[in-house]
């Protein structure tokens, strides 16, 4: 029978564990993008770049996975936004990382509630690709509302932080806090486009 699974038959994937792999490496990110800017800690500064390196190679693997196998526990197409979906959040991050370490000017200023949510919507995510296909479509879709009305949230903070900026820092400063709210905000809509395709998932496999 070794044989014949080796040679014969067609090579099978864990897609549910590649791609909660890849989920569970995005909400590291986000916690400690949540660390490094409620806390200045350096070290989660640190991490966060670490992390980014390591979900690129995890959507390299998962990639070539998908090209090498016939048989998916799901189509295809929905595998491959999922992957590209996770992939994105990871780099909305980096991004934001990217943007804190080259902007002079402070991250924190008040986006504790913002960076919070974002860290519940991570975890929600990851939940919900943890239960595919395990738990009923109402619970799937549950976790997927939730999703949706944090990321109603994390929108409404965004404004009120960039309402709220004193017009007095200048206009450099000013465009430069406005633009670290919008990846904030990115990197809940990417959490939000994912949860759409988890959501897909589930449906296809009632």
């Amino acid at each position: 029978m070794g044989f014949i699974r080796r040679f014969l038959l067609p090579k099978e994937v864990d897609f549910d564990r590649a791609m909660l792999e890849q989920a569970q490496v995005a909400r590291r990110m986000v916690e400690a993008l949540h660390g490094f800017c409620t806390r200045a800690d350096e070290d989660a500064g640190s991490t966060v770049e670490d992390l980014a390196r390591r979900a690129q190679e995890i959507r390299r693997r998962n990639m070539q996975e998908l090209l090498d196998v016939f048989i998916t526990p799901y189509d295809k197409e929905s595998i491959y936004r999922m992957i590209t979906q996770l992939d994105w959040i990871a780099l909305a991050v980096k991004h934001f990382r990217l943007e804190v370490a080259v902007y002079p000017v402070s991250p924190l200023g008040g986006h504790e509630p913002i960076l919070g949510l974002l860290r519940e919507m991570a975890r929600a995510l990851e939940d919900g690709l943890a239960d595919l296909g395990k738990v009923p479509l109402e619970r799937t879709s549950g976790e997927v509302d939730r999703i949706a009305t944090l990321y109603d949230e994390v929108v409404s903070h965004c404004a009120r932080a960039a309402g709220a900026l004193d017009p007095d820092l200048g206009c450099k400063e000013l465009l430069l806090h406005r633009d670290l709210l919008a990846q904030l905000k990115e990197v809940a809509r990417r959490i939000r486009v994912a949860a759409n395709t988890l959501e897909d998932m589930a449906i296809k496999v009632v």
